[in-house]
């Protein structure tokens, strides 16, 4: 068995870890509209009643209790876990049986893909799922690696007559089995609580023990693992039961808004980008590899269980990063496969072949690197963006073509505009303020205002969509509300008056941010507590 490389597994990660760290305290921008939502969500913390998987909540509570709310804070959890991923692909890598060179290029692409540093920069639920999807395929392997659990004892090659014939026996196992199982089942619940789509792993899981290894189905091991994920996943799954199923609302407008324009040609597109030619061909060679080539066939069930995911994912027109997570461990067996295949070559060449590997894939991430990481200001970043002519690094979910990424049109106008907010607030007669609600339009604007209101004596918003919905009104009954958006049209039958009090307009930032009105509404027919069923299930 070849040598973890720990020193450098870890080198590296701390590297990737420095690299968010100083892209946070450097930054020109603010805070992701989804950053908002999260540390609303750990405010109001209902671990088993949110519509919405609850450790991101958790996180953002733990570390603005710990750390503060600056920008730095927020993201030291997906940078850790960014970290944590390039350590995890690492040990696949070993656990194929790499050595040093097979794991440095399998955490090359996770270290430099546009796909895995946007996820580790930004506080978002994409990296933690990353993260946990990459743990339980690696407890998984493990599983596949455990002595009694394989049959590829076999002659190393073809003795003549009187050779001794060399046989490939079983190593002694890294981890043991139960602990492999149990692994399985930690990483599988720690995904359930972070995003729902840990559910197409377990059907690919599912599937693949179908196929490639029916028996460990009558073992303990698997049912273990089930127990596990499911009794650590329970508050999200809680969450589902307890406000009706939310989640298959949300799917069914995401379905409808934004995944039934992208075409095939785009996906596929879409996905190559995200982690650079070379690296899609290191893990399309790496599903090869488990599915096809012997020197894996102890591993056919990660293979399998990528790969029913992928088409799982593929089929009911997720987005292209949606299947990210299998990248790492394809990543890692394309990594084995490779350096096993250049073994003919002489070890200067195979190393020399390796690093320029190495080298072409990072550099298609550092070539990319002010859309990857909000390191620019806005000027510069467009200005980028357009002699480079990657257009598909602009489109919004909508199909929208921006100067700037979405991520960082997000990431824009936040602070100013409720700074506009707070004068409107601040005119209103102290009679009118001591009974007024601030109703915004969606929950980036609510957010925004929860975060940024206080300094402004602002008291915190509400919002009919998503989860600011299921938070209610609130008590007071919006006899005098300031409004966030809309239109005249849309709000004449809630108010009795309604007034045009400024509209707030911005550069960079998402279009139906651009221009927007702020209004005052009084003697409203009804209260927002009767108003407010109306809109269940908007986002």
């Amino acid at each position: 068995m070849p040598r973890l490389q720990v020193p450098l597994l870890t080198v590296t990660a701390v590297l990737v870890v420095l690299v968010h760290v100083v892209v946070a305290l450097i930054t020109p921008y603010e805070f992701h509209r989804d950053e908002f939502l999260y540390m609303a969500m750990g405010e109001h913390l209902r671990l088993f009643a949110m519509d919405f998987p609850p450790l991101i909540a958790i996180l953002a509570e733990l570390q603005r209790g710990l750390f503060g709310d600056s920008l730095f804070a927020l993201r030291i959890s997906p940078a850790l876990a960014h970290g944590g991923l390039v350590l995890a692909t690492g040990w696949i890598a070993w656990a194929l049986g790499g050595g040093g060179l097979a794991q440095v290029l399998a955490i090359t692409p996770v270290a430099t893909a546009p796909l895995f540093l946007r996820a580790g920069t930004l506080f978002q639920p994409v990296v933690f799922d990353q993260l946990w999807w990459t743990a339980a395929l690696a407890a998984l392997v493990a599983a596949a690696g455990i002595p009694g659990n394989r049959a590829d004892a076999r002659p190393i090659g073809r003795p003549g007559y009187g050779e001794r014939i060399l046989v490939r026996r079983p190593q002694a196992a890294a981890v043991p089995a139960r602990a492999a199982w149990i692994g399985l089942g930690i990483a599988a619940g720690l995904g359930l609580m972070t995003k729902f789509s840990i559910g197409f792993l377990g059907i690919g899981v599912l599937a693949a023990l179908v196929v490639a290894r029916r028996e460990w189905l009558g073992q303990p091991g698997p049912w273990i693992a089930l127990g596990i994920g499911l009794l650590i996943g329970l508050p999200s799954l809680a969450g589902q039961f307890a406000l009706g199923f939310p989640f298959l609302t949300q799917m069914g407008d995401l379905q409808a808004t934004q995944l039934e324009r992208i075409g095939w040609v785009e996906w596929w597109l879409e996905l190559v980008l995200m982690h650079g030619p070379l690296a899609f061909a290191l893990a399309a060679a790496g599903a090869w590899a488990l599915l096809a080539h012997r020197d894996f066939v102890r591993w056919r069930v990660v293979g399998w269980s990528c790969l029913v995911a992928f088409a799982v994912i593929l089929l009911l027109r997720g987005k292209a990063y949606y299947v990210g997570p299998v990248f790492p461990t394809l990543y890692a067996a394309g990594a084995v496969f490779a350096v096993r295949a250049a073994h003919r070559l002489r070890r200067p060449a195979m190393l020399a072949a390796g690093a320029v590997a190495m080298l072409l894939i990072a550099a298609w991430g550092l070539s990319v690197l002010p859309l990857v990481l909000p390191i620019l200001p806005p000027a510069r970043t467009a200005a980028f963006a357009d002699r480079l002519g990657l257009t598909q690094a602009t489109v919004t979910n909508t199909g929208e073509v921006l100067e700037l990424p979405q991520d960082y049109a997000d990431m824009m106008g936040w602070e100013p505009k409720v700074e506009r907010i707070a004068r409107v607030w601040h005119s209103l007669p102290p009679e009118d303020r001591q009974r007024a609600v601030i109703v915004a339009g969606n929950y980036g604007q609510a957010g925004a205002i929860d975060f940024y209101g206080p300094a402004h004596e602002l008291p915190r918003a509400v919002a009919p969509v998503g989860s600011y919905w299921f938070w209610g009104p609130g008590d007071l009954p919006g006899d005098v509300v300031v409004k966030v958006g809309g239109s005249a049209e849309e709000l004449a039958p809630f108010c009795g008056d309604l007034e045009l009090a400024t509209r707030i307009e911005g550069t960079w930032v998402v279009p139906e941010e651009r221009d927007l009105p702020v209004w005052i509404c009084r003697d409203p027919p009804m209260t927002l507590q009767q108003i407010w069923p109306r809109f269940e299930g908007e986002n």
